[in-house]
């Protein structure tokens, strides 16, 4: 088989279950912490955050059917963080096993709101709230194109469908 045939196969299933799964309107993200993550004092280095919820974003939106290359191939269109805050509660360290729970709260027509939450054992971490905006590849904003904005209505807890601008 060639590479390309086996990159369009997909991952092996034994891979999927690494990437992370969904529950209800959470994807929920599976991370552990590895000696490179950390800094002198033996926590999660504070910028390393920032990598963990984008990967956890990113394997969410593949979830959904969500290719970033593809969008940019097909549409023209990227995401880009418009605003990202974190509120550090808890350190995390060498080898905790965390989980990075990721959920769209609102949609707009070339944006969207969301929250990601990192827990050890069921204790928020770090809590983070982000907008995400839609833009050409000129970097002028963009509405949604419709089979994207489908898939990220579908990820939208029933209750907040109704409330998405179109």
């Amino acid at each position: 088989m060639s590479s390309n045939a086996a990159a369009a196969a997909g991952p092996p299933a034994s891979q999927c279950a690494a990437a992370g799964r969904l529950a209800g309107d959470v994807f929920i993200f599976p991370l552990r912490v590895y000696y490179e993550d950390t800094d002198a004092a033996g926590i999660i280095y504070y910028a390393n955050y920032l990598k963990f919820i984008e990967r956890a974003r990113t394997e969410m939106m593949r979830a959904a059917g969500i290719d970033h290359s593809g969008m940019r191939d097909a549409d023209g269109v990227l995401f880009i963080v418009r605003r990202c805050t974190l509120d550090y509660r808890r350190p995390a360290r060498l080898d905790d096993w965390l989980e990075i729970h990721t959920r769209i709260v609102a949609l707009k027509r070339a944006s969207l709101e969301a929250e990601q939450i990192v827990l050890r054992d069921g204790e928020t971490l770090v809590h983070a709230e982000l907008r995400l905006a839609c833009i050409k590849e000129s970097g002028a904003p963009a509405r949604f194109p419709p089979d994207l904005r489908s898939a990220l209505e579908a990820m939208l807890p029933s209750s907040r469908q109704a409330e998405t601008g179109s």
